[in-house]
């Protein structure tokens, strides 16, 4: 048993260190740019619904923690059901090391917000928007080891309109079109990489 149990050793590690080096295709670039719409028309219903954010930061919340569901639900879903066809045998490593790369900055945009709720102040509050796009561009930079190389440029995206926002110094950060240009823009210059960067077959969700 103990050469049986050495041999599943040894294949689990063979598997890793095969997706360790593998590109990872479960991202699809028309799912990636359905979530760079659906950042635009969540700024949209911010717009329309909670003109004065720094007000009602809960309905500002709500918006955006809605979009983010959203956008993630729509992300995992899809990236189980083309991991499992891109990658075949591989797909739960693939999947793991994807997870494990981004969700980090997953989890700290998930606390680093309710910190900020917990004791919110309005004279900070403003800071959230440029604090999440840092925080998402620290997930992009992580998952770029087995993303195509040009996907730096999506996370310095990310990093540079963060900084921006952070820069406004005041409540003009909390204006619907500096989530919904950020992350539109951010999504679908992310889709645009993999579409580019992908072989042909994978042109598709």
């Amino acid at each position: 048993m103990s050469d049986l149990h050495k041999a599943l050793g040894d294949i689990s590690t063979i598997r890793r260190e095969l997706a360790r080096s593998t590109q990872f295709r479960g991202y699809g670039p028309a799912t990636l740019a359905t979530t760079g719409v659906l950042a635009v028309v969540a700024a949209f219903i911010q717009a329309h619904f909670v003109p004065e954010p720094a007000q009602h930061p809960l309905a500002y919340l709500r918006v955006w923690a809605s979009l983010a569901l959203l956008c993630a639900s729509l992300t995992a879903a899809q990236m189980i059901t083309r991991s499992r066809r891109m990658h075949s045998g591989l797909s739960n490593e693939m999947l793991r090391q994807a997870a494990e790369q981004f969700l980090p900055a997953l989890a700290a945009g998930v606390l680093l917000t309710l910190v900020m709720l917990r004791h919110y102040n309005p004279a900070s509050f403003w800071l959230l928007p440029g604090l999440w796009q840092i925080v998402f561009s620290l997930g992009v930079f992580a998952s770029c080891r087995f993303l195509p190389r040009p996907m730096l440029a999506a996370g310095v995206w990310y990093l540079a309109s963060g900084l921006i926002c952070l820069g406004f110094g005041n409540a003009r950060t909390l204006s619907p079109w500096t989530m919904g240009l950020a992350f539109g823009c951010g999504q679908l210059l992310v889709a645009t990489i993999l579409y580019l960067c992908a072989p042909e077959l994978d042109h598709d969700a």
